[in-house]
């Protein structure tokens, strides 16, 4: 379903977008994806609307059968973008596994604000963004999903979440189809 609404308290939620990840193949153009995610985090605060940004800091315990070590990291791996222009009314979750709830006190921040509906956005489709999403889903939150500021290390990985599961947890849209949405609701 095609993005048709926001709710009056809608948050941005940003997934992952920190040096590490800028710096990794992508299935689309990682500075376009990181444009449209600043724009809409700079529409959001312009509309004095949450916005969340989310790095990654660590990795969830337990064995898998992917291996998960990439050697040494930069100290300052986890640091998020200066594009997204982070500003001090911004929430920061630091995150240790795919989704951006787990352990992380983002629930109790959302509902305390009042917010009904999150815009996700970020790196990687088919693990960070989705994996949000679905727990932002399955918590009751009215979901939207800004397909053009995100993007995967695998094309076919990011279409599978784009075409058969994102339509199942809410809507879908374009930076610009978000922004004339917020521009409607505050009118």
């Amino acid at each position: 379903m095609a993005a048709t609404q926001l709710d009056s308290r809608t948050a941005l939620i940003v997934i992952d977008l920190q040096k590490i990840v800028a710096s990794m193949p992508a299935a689309h153009p990682f500075p376009g994806v990181l444009e449209r995610a600043g724009q809409l985090a700079r529409a959001f605060r312009q509309h004095h609307l949450p916005v969340v940004l989310v790095n990654v800091v660590g990795m969830a315990p337990g064995r898998t059968e992917q291996s998960q070590s990439g050697g040494a990291l930069p100290p300052d791996w986890s640091e998020l973008l200066p594009e997204l222009d982070q500003q001090p009314q911004d929430h920061l979750v630091s995150k240790r596994t795919w989704g951006a709830f787990t352990d992380t006190g983002l629930e109790n921040y959302l509902k305390s604000a009042g917010v009904t509906q999150v815009v996700v956005c970020g790196v990687a489709t088919s693990v960070g963004v989705e994996s949000t999403a679905r727990q932002a889903h399955e918590l009751g939150f009215n979901v939207t999903l800004a397909i053009d500021a995100m993007t995967d290390l695998s094309a076919e990985a990011h279409k599978n979440s784009i075409e058969r599961i994102f339509p199942k947890l809410g809507e879908t849209g374009t930076t610009q189809d978000i922004v004339d949405l917020l521009s409607v609701r505050s009118a």
